[in-house]
């Protein structure tokens, strides 16, 4: 364990690295969450062609492993595009950003699970309030910001903490794609040092903190969101 935290040696990459994850799963989520509502919207619209694209979304990306994905988008989205610019006489290189293709990646995959965490959220309003706001006469849109919105919030809230939890641990897979976070960060230091049992126990620690502060944070925006909520 010598010289683990020293602010000179390896240690400090680790944090190095644990910045980029929280980076990286903060913007995964954020987009997670966008396709999460879209996704539901798509499953529980009357029109087929969103509901088709909305089924295919996700049964497809939560039926292909994460890893994958990953390098699907990374190696093979380039090459598609360049492919496809060279039929029509077009010199495209696509040189794709790390960061950016690992944020999609997650961003698509766990967008995908909060799509149905959204879905049980649409589906645990009652219909009634929605029909008793038009009978007041608002509009669908002031009815969904006002009425329904603050209740999916609250009904997903669980079900997000957990995609959130999640998506965080699979961010060491964009390892593989040189992006410089927590577990490659980790992997060099190991080879650089001999230390595995260190780095890797300091890379759990690291993993466990983030689970537990993310737990005890959701509590509290739980009990605040159901604030004035009467239990039967």
């Amino acid at each position: 364990m010598g010289g683990l935290f020293d602010l000179k040696g390896y240690g400090w990459m680790l944090w190095e690295g644990l910045q980029m994850t929280l980076l990286i799963g903060v913007c995964a989520l954020v987009l997670a969450i966008i396709m999460g509502l879209l996704g539901a919207w798509g499953k529980l619209a009357k029109n087929r062609v969103a509901n088709t694209v909305a089924n295919i979304y996700t049964t497809v990306i939560r039926g292909i492993p994460e890893l994958i994905l990953l390098l699907v988008i990374f190696y093979g989205t380039p090459t598609l595009v360049q492919n496809l610019a060279d039929r029509i006489g077009y010199d495209i290189i696509i040189d794709f950003n790390p960061f950016v293709a690992g944020v999609l990646t997650l961003g698509f995959i766990y967008g995908a699970f909060a799509t149905e965490v959204f879905r049980g959220a649409f589906l645990a309003i009652d219909k009634g309030q929605a029909e008793a706001a038009h009978a007041m006469g608002m509009h669908k849109m002031l009815t969904f910001r006002r009425i329904l919105l603050p209740q999916i919030w609250r009904f997903a809230l669980p079900g997000l903490g957990n995609v959130w939890m999640v998506l965080i641990k699979a961010t060491a897979l964009v390892s593989v794609i040189q992006l410089d976070e927590l577990m490659r960060m980790t992997f060099i230091a190991v080879g650089a040092t001999r230390l595995p049992f260190s780095f890797y126990f300091a890379a759990s620690l690291m993993y466990l903190g983030i689970t537990v502060f993310s737990m005890l944070g959701q509590q509290r925006i739980e009990a605040w969101a159901n604030r004035g909520v009467r239990r039967a």
